[in-house]
């Protein structure tokens, strides 16, 4: 079966990642950036052709199946759309957008063009995670009463370039260091019905324009509550990212710096065990994000476009976790 072809666009940190694992499961033919030295760069590395306009990509590379949106967030949506409108699939990256209204025009646009619209959840694929989820589903904990989410991380003040740390590109700390974690509420607890949030910004004051420090409660529609705590201000680096399940029958703690471990299980005749070993965290040199799936998520897209398998995250679920954000965010100005 001939490889599926991919286009990146946006040429920083994350595209490298999504370059190395397009090399190894498709053919990786074009790459755009409007800084030239970036796009130069990735399309030497890999043997593709690099492009400084978007449009001009779309037009002359007929052959690429799949554009990979790795621009930045306040970019995911117009840049997803152009493609999906221009006949690619779309595979974006975290946030999908910065609004829900956008996140409804991706879609719309990827069923007017028939395509795939593919959302990255890489935190799903976390062998604990993945444990807990089953289990949730298969009852094993009751009914799930309360959960608690923990995201104490650290971002100093070198990481804020370019982009990072605006409204308009970046979009909040929810948006771009936590959207996984918020995912994961929504994906094994269920959809939130109601928020109340405060938000400050206490270490970033000049160098963000949003928060660095977040404290939110929760009501969830199947009648749970819960809270998340989060915060870039972690002394140095990164402390913990946790989540921890509350149910009749059973409580679980899935922790680590970024949702790797299972820390904690007490389940009513049932323990997860033989959990595989995860893959490592993506690492940034100064700071390390969430564990590295993205593998995981590209053997999806290729076995959903060439064998017609099941999509493992929704364009729906995108959106879901932009909405859930939206509201913690309209809940808690904080300017």
């Amino acid at each position: 079966m001939k490889k599926i072809k991919f286009g990146i666009i946006g040429c920083g940190r994350i595209a490298q990642r999504h370059a190395e694992h397009i090399s190894h499961k498709g053919e990786l033919v074009a790459v755009c950036d409007v800084v030239a030295e970036r796009a130069n760069e990735l399309a030497q590395r890999y043997g593709a052709k690099a492009y400084f306009q978007l449009e001009e990509m779309l037009q002359a590379e007929r052959q690429i199946d799949v554009i990979s949106v790795c621009s930045p967030n306040g970019l995911h949506a117009q840049h997803a759309i152009l493609s999906l409108q221009a006949g690619f699939h779309v595979l974006c990256e975290k946030p999908m957008a910065l609004t829900i209204y956008d996140c409804g025009r991706m879609i719309q646009a990827a069923e007017q063009s028939n395509k795939r619209l593919f959302a990255i959840k890489q935190n799903r694929y976390n062998p604990p995670v993945a444990a807990v989820k089953k289990a949730v589903d298969e009852g094993r904990l009751g009914k799930v009463m309360s959960i608690q989410l923990s995201c104490f991380w650290n971002r100093n003040t070198d990481y804020y370039k370019e982009w990072k740390g605006t409204l308009q590109l970046d979009g909040g700390t929810l948006f771009t260091q936590f959207s996984h974690f918020v995912d994961l509420i929504y994906w094994i607890v269920g959809d939130v019905k109601h928020v109340q949030a405060f938000r400050g910004n206490f270490a970033h004051q000049g160098v963000i324009e949003f928060e660095d420090t977040g404290v939110v409660i929760l009501e969830f529609y199947n009648g749970a509550i819960g809270t998340i705590n989060y915060t870039v201000n972690s002394y140095q680096k990164n402390m913990e990212g946790s989540l921890t399940i509350f149910g009749e029958k059973g409580t679980v703690k899935i922790g680590g710096q970024y949702l790797n471990e299972l820390e904690y299980q007490n389940i009513e005749n049932y323990k997860i065990e033989n959990l595989p070993e995860g893959n490592r965290p993506n690492n940034y040199g100064t700071y390390v994000g969430s564990m590295s799936n993205h593998d995981k998520v590209y053997d999806n897209l290729i076995e959903v476009l060439q064998n017609n398998a099941s999509i493992t995250t929704s364009s729906f679920d995108g959106l879901k976790t932009v909405e859930i954000i939206e509201k913690i965010y309209a809940a808690s100005p904080i300017f």
